[in-house]
């Protein structure tokens, strides 16, 4: 898949690609922000991989595209690609697991039918949708190999960022769709207020893009199991268990259960939003499994103090990368080699420590963010490592 050109976009003032300038995923948009293990929260037992990153997955690419213009655009697109191959081709099982419908993820049914992913991932915003599907069918028909498909199952998922953006513009153009697909790469991966998580809110602070992974010692197989959220969802945030959003007096309910007003008062908060978790492993992992894995990733959305409101469409993709698992688009059979339901415990484990700390990290490394007449702050990560340390998580500042 080669790069597209750059001149169509550098010729819209006012766009800043910040998904591909900073690429960093343990660097701070403004220098000020840290990631959850830099402020002592690891989640779980396992360790994590080199990046802490769903790229950690051998194969798995991610592109960005950060979309800001003027006073009302704040969203972008995010990209995950299974492979560096043609995934039409060379399909991935795959399954999806709906925690609360409450949203649009378009391709999702046919996953779930016939166990597979065949094409990349994207995420944005919710009226774009439909526009960034049309694009990502348009980009994949243009490929070498594809000449002959009359059938794309394109997968898009979105949150609502409709505070911060005008949601109703549909900012995201095709060439937006065609950056964040073909600039995908492995290695870092930048978290925070950037692609699909430019506008997005979560816990009434700044919410975003977030990832993790966690790497099972041989004993256990030695897979990896990465995790990348777009986080847009309310709840009463706990941090490795510590009551960070009751002691912070920003929380959903709040004003029903405390009766009170303040500058950390959320009018009217229910908890709503929404997160699309994307899991990824290279566990040899039929559909079946990768959707029992699947599930577990709510149980790490749990952990952090959602309670999937009513308004809330919570969503997680799960799919395997490994050779013995893939499936050729023409095959007459599959002959695969999967992991017994046995030897999922561990997995399952790495999946939930994952999803946990990949939220945290979308939280953590936003930045505060303007726009549409709003503006939502960063969570201010000095009062956060002062409730982790009343409650023995975080060391003492030295």
């Amino acid at each position: 898949m080669s790069p597209m050109p750059y001149a169509s976009l550098s010729r819209r003032v006012g766009v800043l690609l910040l998904g591909l300038l900073l690429p960093v995923a343990s660097m701070a948009q403004d220098g000020t922000r840290a990631r959850a293990r830099e402020l002592g929260v690891a989640p779980g037992i396992f360790a994590p991989g080199r990046f802490n990153a769903i790229t950690d997955v051998a194969g798995v690419e991610v592109g960005q595209v950060t979309l800001v213009e003027g006073d009302n655009i704040r969203t972008g697109v995010t990209a995950i690609l299974p492979h560096g191959g043609n995934v039409y081709r060379s399909r991935v099982p795959a399954a999806a697991h709906v925690g609360n419908g409450f949203g649009k993820f378009i391709g999702t049914t046919q996953v779930n039918e016939l166990g597979e992913l065949e094409t990349p991932i994207l995420l944005t915003c919710t009226l774009c949708v439909w526009k960034a599907a049309d694009a990502m069918a348009a980009w994949l028909l243009e490929q070498p190999d594809m000449q002959s498909v009359r059938s794309l199952n394109v997968v898009v998922g979105e949150t609502n960022d409709g505070g911060l953006n005008d949601i109703r513009a549909r900012p995201v153009t095709a060439d937006a769709v065609r950056r964040a697909l073909s600039t995908a790469k492995s290695g870092p991966v930048q978290e925070g207020s950037v692609g699909a998580g430019t506008g997005t809110v979560a816990f009434g602070w700044k919410g975003g893009i977030g990832t993790s992974s966690r790497v099972l010692p041989q004993k256990l197989g030695g897979w990896t199991v990465g995790v990348l959220v777009q986080s847009n969802f309310g709840g009463v945030l706990q941090v490795s268990g510590a009551p960070v959003g009751r002691e912070l007096d920003r929380y959903a309910f709040q004003q029903d259960v405390a009766a009170r007003t303040g500058a950390g008062k959320l009018a009217d908060d229910r908890g709503d939003g929404s997160i699309i978790i994307v899991i990824a492993t290279d566990a040899p992992l039929g559909d079946r499994n990768l959707r029992r894995l699947a599930s577990r990733g709510m149980m790490g959305l749990g952990r952090t103090g959602s309670s999937a409101s009513n308004g809330s469409g919570d969503y997680v993709l799960a799919f395997s990368t490994a050779e013995s698992v893939r499936r050729a688009f023409d095959a007459p059979r599959l002959e695969t080699t999967e992991l017994a339901n046995d030897q999922m415990g561990a997995v399952f484990q790495a999946g939930v420590e994952a999803v946990e700390e990949a939220i945290y990290n979308s939280l953590f490394m936003a930045t505060t963010v303007s726009g549409n007449g709003q503006t939502v702050e960063a969570i201010p990560l000095d009062r956060v490592r002062e409730v982790l340390r009343r409650h023995g998580i975080a060391p003492a500042v030295k």
